[in-house]
């Protein structure tokens, strides 16, 4: 994918397994004419280079594939579509869609950004480089790929050595140097590149160095040893990188490569990454949707929990949205295509997963720099063991030249820089699981320092849209009055009408046909209904028209001071019934609110509705109110509670949010919202649960959590190795044993976070 007018490509890096690899190829890429900038994510295996004028793509290729990787643009690698073809639908199926027109259907609310040449479903292209020990685990099961195959020849040479070792003790020297020179001369070879395209201090110059110098001192069958536990510590670094690129990348395994379109009576099945906006995709039982879409006729229950986590279906009919991804379990659905393949809900988390792995936090920038200093500091600490001794104590110098040689390998980086961007990647593609998606690691870093939630409330704390609270029959029965009510209302996309309509579903209300219905400017709407003059007024036309009894109206005056709008329904002039509507709170809204008291998080309502409706809603929710806003005022009022030290995360889902959200610490947009808020955000809510926001804040504690207690891991089994190599206790190979232990533990307890479910 090449942005010319940004100057940005993105590339897809085979064998990228650790931040080391990550620092050679930066370094590698940097020195090009015309570089300006490198971005790595490594548990997406993906490159983002920024240059002056026309991307230098082949100058970079070749400068990676130098260091034993392979690399591709993004979208140069695709996979066949599978061949459409046509068949007759049964005839269950022909059914007619006319008035079942949604394409008007607004989905503003969802991240439309420019996904161009986006691939990501497809492998990078040649991921093996042809001559190199460096690959791709994610082709192909891992103990067939050139790194396996060369650890274990490694170690059937160390086998072969011993045995021969054992039956003709004369060459057996000999027979561990060839063993050595199997494991190493590839990690030599590596050495050598890194250190003349920038990197001269890697963990292969660390381990060549001492492999050589434990020859010449006569460990031979240590050194051999030695290297064998180094590739193996690299191959199970690999098979830990590709389980977290598997996490996300398995994201798109979850929607299906073909759908059903339905044309002209007659249905075709067609590669999903070609469906159009506007088709009508025919979802089956058992099936999974294809695409993310609007039901246009149809009821079934979905599956959501592979997208959203979400353990209880869903029940949808009509006018409901469906994500990609998801299972009908129960009825055959028509579906209106919503969002093209590269815009869907998978897509997108996919995309700003990525883009956040390739934002350091401020914690790993910060052990990259000092592992800049580390690796030439460890080279002069063990030179200064291995000479000072023997100069100034008449020290053995070839017992300090082995301590010196072990302490090169107790000081490998590995464990230290991996400790940070695997939990990073792992937080990130946990969160993306849950439908929490945070732009980068430092917004996932800092979210643990939220100290006040400032919120919307419609669309944020609410629903978003009314709904039926209250229904008085005063002349009719309730079910009679929402039932006329329902009459006059079909066909209206006035939200209170929608309102009205979705109670009489629900409750199974019957919905008489209505006749002559006409809308009365200021005052409601009227009809004829099974030979009755039906009118759904407002209380002020109501009482105007057929007069409101003192009871009445007190009963509209508790509903309104309630924050509710209130519709009279008369019938032939005389009051039947009573209908409030309000948009409610989401169902976990409360819940979700005690959970940020109970951490210590203080929570305000920020608003542009009306004080009654606010305080009505905030009251019952248990939340402070400032009612009334402007966009500015809410900006005004993040940056008062930032003056008072305050560390602010303000949740929105409208344009009104934006310069609220770009003003607070940590902008978070709810996944209904706006482009703008979506755009503007720090983080997004993708599936809308109020919940989700003390989720997003514990995900922030847990991983730091993670993150101190890898640096603890990578740092203290240095120590103590150090102290036992100069006590004389420990030698190479534990040394070696201790550096790819550490990586390991570490990057296990990384991948720890791939379970984390939230409460």
């Amino acid at each position: 994918m090449n942005d010319a007018s940004h100057g940005k490509t993105r590339f897809r890096v085979g064998g990228m397994d650790c931040a080391s690899c990550a620092t050679k190829i930066v370094n590698a890429v940097s020195r090009l004419p015309g570089i300006t900038e490198v971005g790595i994510s490594v548990s997406a295996g993906t490159m983002i280079v920024t240059h002056q004028g026309p991307a230098p793509s082949a100058a970079i290729s070749k400068q990676v594939k130098a260091l034993g990787y392979s690399v591709a643009e993004v979208g140069a690698a695709r996979t066949a579509a599978p061949t459409a073809h046509v068949h007759e639908h049964g005839p269950n199926c022909s059914h007619d869609h006319v008035g079942h027109d949604h394409a008007g259907h607004d989905h503003s609310g969802h991240d439309h950004g420019d996904h161009s040449g986006h691939d990501h479903g497809a492998a990078a292209a040649n991921v093996a480089g042809a001559g190199h020990d460096h690959f791709d685990l994610d082709d192909g099961p891992w103990w067939k790929s050139r790194k396996a195959k060369l650890t274990i020849t490694c170690g059937a040479a160390l086998v072969a050595a011993y045995a021969i070792g054992q039956l003709l003790p004369q060459i057996g020297h000999w027979a561990f140097l060839a063993a050595l020179a199997v494991g190493l001369v590839p990690v030599a070879r590596r050495a050598y590149a890194g250190a003349i395209s920038g990197t001269p201090f890697s963990i292969e110059t660390l381990m060549t160095i001492a492999a050589v110098g434990a020859v010449f001192i006569g460990a031979t069958e240590e050194a051999t040893m030695v290297v064998l536990l180094f590739l193996i510590g690299e191959l199970l670094e690999g098979v830990a990188a590709r389980r977290a690129r598997a996490s996300i990348r398995g994201l798109a395994d979850l929607v299906p490569k073909t759908a059903l379109v339905e044309e002209g009576g007659t249905t075709r099945e067609v590669a999903a990454d070609t469906l159009q906006v506007g088709a009508i995709m025919l979802v089956r039982p058992g099936d999974r949707v294809a695409a993310d879409g609007t039901i246009v006729e149809g009821s079934s229950t979905l599956d959501e929990a592979p997208v959203t986590g979400e353990s209880v279906p869903k029940s949808k009919s009509a006018g409901d949205d469906v994500f990609a991804g998801t299972i009908n379990t129960d009825a055959v659905l028509r579906v209106r295509v919503t969002a093209a393949a590269a815009d869907n809900t998978i897509a997108r988390v996919i995309k700003l997963v990525e883009e956040a792995q390739e934002s350091k936090a401020p914690t790993e920038r910060f052990i990259d720099s000092f592992s800049r200093y580390y690796t030439p500091a460890v080279l002069v600490v063990g030179a200064l063991v291995a000479i000072l001794p023997p100069l100034v104590a008449g020290g053995d110098w070839s017992e300090w030249i082995y301590k010196g040689l072990a302490i090169l390998l107790i000081g490998c980086p590995c464990a230290l820089v991996i400790s940070t961007p695997a939990a990073i990647a792992a937080g990130l593609s946990a969160g993306a699981r849950r439908g929490l998606l945070l732009k980068g690691g430092a917004v996932l870093e800092g979210m643990r320092r939220v100290t006040t939630v400032a919120l919307d409330k419609t669309g944020t704390l609410t629903e978003g849209k009314p709904k039926v609270t209250d229904i008085i029959g005063i002349s009719l029965s309730e079910a009679n009055v929402l039932s006329r009510a329902a009459a006059l209302e079909t066909g209206s996309s006035h939200p209170l009408a929608l309102a009205i309509l979705g109670r009489a579903k629900a409750d199974g209300v019957p919905i008489p046909p209505a006749n002559a219905a006409k809308a009365i400017a200021g005052k409601g709407v009227t009809a004829r209904v099974g030979g009755e003059e039906v009118f759904l007024a407002s209380p002020g036309a109501a009482e105007e028209m057929a007069g409101l009894s003192a009871e009445q109206k007190a009963r509209i005056a508790a509903f309104n001071a309630d924050g509710k709008t209130v519709s009279v329904l008369l019938v032939d002039g005389r009051v039947a019934g009573i209908l409030a509507m309000r948009d409610e709170p989401r169902a976990d809204a409360i819940a979700a609110l005690a959970r940020l008291k109970d951490d210590g998080i203080a929570t305000v309502m920020l608003t542009g509705d009306n004080e009654a409706t606010a305080k009505a809603i905030g009251k019952g929710l248990g939340i402070n109110v400032r009612a009334g806003l402007m966009p500015d005022d809410k900006q005004r009022i993040v940056r008062e509670l930032q003056k008072q030290g305050q560390v602010v995360a303000k949740v929105g889902d409208g344009i009104n949010d934006a310069p609220a959200l770009a003003a607070a610490d940590f902008g978070v947009a709810m996944g209904g919202g706006t482009d703008v808020a979506l755009e503007t955000a720090d983080a997004a809510i993708l599936h809308g649960r109020v919940s989700d926001i003390p989720d997003m804040i514990a995900l922030s504690r847990t991983v730091m959590g993670n993150i101190a207690q890898n640096i603890t891991i990578a740092l203290g089994l240095k120590a103590v190795f150090l102290v036992t190599t100069i006590m004389g206790i420990t030698g190479l190979w534990p040394a070696i044993l201790a550096d790819t232990g550490a990586t390991v533990l570490v990057t296990a307890n990384a991948m720890r976070l791939l379970a984390w479910r939230g409460r």
